[in-house]
């Protein structure tokens, strides 16, 4: 599951943005001859249970009747360069899962390459930071009790079969839990069961953030990857909002007395929204907050060892850089700061700029002699 159209497949993108996306959940069931369920195997899994020190509590924790497992009841305290770590032990993981608990692993989106690339797909269509966890159980046990997420979800069954229940309640677009939060609440504000899904290999299920939801296995192991989904807010743009604010004349003076001048503070305060409102709808503004996105999301790692990248070296020459807007103004900056520099390198520092404009923008200021080939 490559893209994101592997992943929904038959449902169309089109559908699911219009008649599912933060609305409702959504399954999939898998089509004839789909290979979404070899997004992870039980020989896989056994794999990477068997990496040991990749695990600590944790990123591997065990379940019992919705109750976390101790971390001294499956694993071993061993040392490490940060002091001793709860490592889970194999032998005692085993006796754990024969006395009927379950597995959640979390952390899981760069351990497997076929989940890292279906994560890296979902975050690119949604632009999101994507995790993935991997829930393993057994007959009529739950790993966690009904409850809501704060993100949204793409479930893949891989091995047996689970039923997912959703319920009337709903959180409406929750950013974090309330303190304290007791089963008993849950229980109060879930409301009634109305819809129930039976989730069979290769099937994949999407569940909105807010909405209150378990799942069970039915008869026999199940295997299933959750892919978290959680797309940036517009809290996220508070930040950015500061920082081109304190480039602002408007945003470096000082405020009036509150106390002895109240007119005049009332005055400036208000004078404040409109130069916002003008930072906020600026190109510069909309192009930063895309490159946050992006940076937000996942991506493919790439080594190929033993050849090493070949670096591509300019040097600043001196003269004018051709005129243009943001981010191109951002490039010529770091550029002149740098007065010599790789290629690859300013493509690390832009990451959040797609590669082409990069391309061009350096094309353009070669060709204005502003840099040259080294």
């Amino acid at each position: 599951m490559r893209t994101f159209e592997d992943i929904l497949a038959p449902i169309g993108i089109d559908r699911f943005r219009s008649e599912h996306l933060g609305t409702e959940p959504l399954h999939v069931p898998a089509p004839d001859g789909s290979t979404k369920r070899e997004l992870l195997t039980w020989a896989a899994f056994n794999g990477l249970l068997a990496q040991t020190n990749v695990w600590d509590s944790d990123r591997l924790q065990m379940m019992h009747r919705e109750v976390d497992v101790p971390p001294d009841q499956y694993c071993r305290s061993r040392p490490s360069t940060h002091g001793p770590v709860w490592r889970p032990d194999p032998e005692m993981v085993r006796l754990m899962l024969g006395a009927g608990a379950s597995i959640l692993a979390n952390d899981m989106l760069t351990l497997h390459a076929p989940i890292t690339e279906a994560g890296v797909a979902l975050g690119e269509a949604m632009g999101a930071k994507v995790g993935a966890s991997v829930f393993c159980s057994f007959k009529e046990n739950r790993v966690l009790g009904t409850h809501y997420d704060v993100h949204d979800v793409f479930a893949v069954q891989t091995e047996g079969e689970k039923i997912w229940n959703f319920y009337e309640g709903r959180v409406s677009d929750p950013l974090d839990y309330p303190p304290n939060l007791t089963h008993a609440d849950i229980e109060k504000s879930r409301g009634r069961l109305v819809k129930t899904v039976t989730m069979r290999p290769g099937d994949v299920l999407y569940v909105p953030r807010g909405v209150y939801h378990d799942a069970i296995a039915v008869d026999a192991p199940s295997l299933h990857v959750s892919f978290t989904v959680m797309p940036l807010t517009g809290r996220a743009l508070l930040v950015l909002l500061d920082m081109m604010a304190r480039d602002h004349p408007a945003f470096r003076k000082w405020l009036p007395s509150a106390a002895s001048e109240p007119e005049a503070f009332a005055r400036a305060v208000a004078d404040l929204g409109p130069v916002l409102a003008e930072i906020v709808s600026s190109p510069s503004f909309r192009q930063e907050a895309a490159r946050q996105q992006r940076r937000a999301s996942p991506k493919l790692a790439r080594f190929d060892l033993p050849e090493r990248l070949a670096l591509t070296l300019y040097q600043v020459t001196g003269r004018a850089f051709p005129a243009g807007e943001d981010p191109a103004r951002q490039i010529h900056d770091w550029m002149m700061g740098q007065r010599r520099f790789a290629l690859e390198h300013l493509k690390v520092q832009f990451d959040g700029d797609p590669e082409p404009r990069i391309d061009a923008i350096v094309k353009a200021a070669e060709q204005a002699g502003a840099i040259a080939r080294m």
